[in-house]
């Protein structure tokens, strides 16, 4: 089916939206995955609140083009074949994290191929995005690694606080046990 020039500039609008706001996005190739399979990585990015599409891929290319300078350029070689793009809006490494997670999970997902995926402007590797990007820690990780940080300080000054009356408290029930063993 033939798209018309409205529908594609709609489709151009949409994209450049997603690019623009995404703190992160991959590029897959989706050759030889089936429409279970498909469907289960939809739900998936759903809900890790990942936006997930097949895109066409020289309305793709402008899309990035009016995102960033030289950015459609730089992605050109992986704008090639079927190419769907997963967006991740609040933590950088989400869509990452989802699509390695499913990998793994056998050989009729392994045929799911990253491509390429952009951090902050910057392209990165297909193996740069399994291995460091879905390594990256979530939002929530991030949130209470800063916590217990916050925490150490305070909950050592307890410690401090407690430990000479702690002490006294061991003091008396060894003078308490020693009267009870002598009678």
């Amino acid at each position: 089916m033939a798209l018309t020039r409205q529908h594609k500039a709609e489709m151009q609008a949409t994209l450049t939206d997603r690019f623009a706001r995404a703190t992160s996005y991959v590029l897959v190739d989706f050759r030889g995955v089936d429409v279970p399979t498909d469907t289960d990585l939809r739900r998936r990015f759903r809900a890790a609140s990942v936006d997930y599409c097949v895109v066409r891929n020289n309305i793709a290319a402008r899309a990035l083009a009016e995102v960033g300078p030289g950015l459609g350029e730089k992605l050109a070689t992986f704008l090639k074949g079927p190419t769907a793009v997963a967006w991740s809006y609040e933590d950088p490494s989400s869509a990452a994290k989802v699509i390695k997670a499913f990998r793994k999970e056998g050989d009729d997902k392994e045929k799911l191929v990253v491509k390429c995926g952009v951090l902050d402007g910057q392209v990165m590797p297909a193996e740069a995005v399994e291995a460091q990007l879905a390594s990256l820690p979530g939002k929530d990780e991030l949130r209470a690694m800063l916590l217990a940080t916050m925490l150490a300080p305070a909950q050592s000054l307890v410690r401090q606080l407690a430990a000479p009356g702690q002490s006294m408290a061991y003091v008396l029930d060894g003078r308490r046990r020693k009267l009870e063993e002598g009678e």
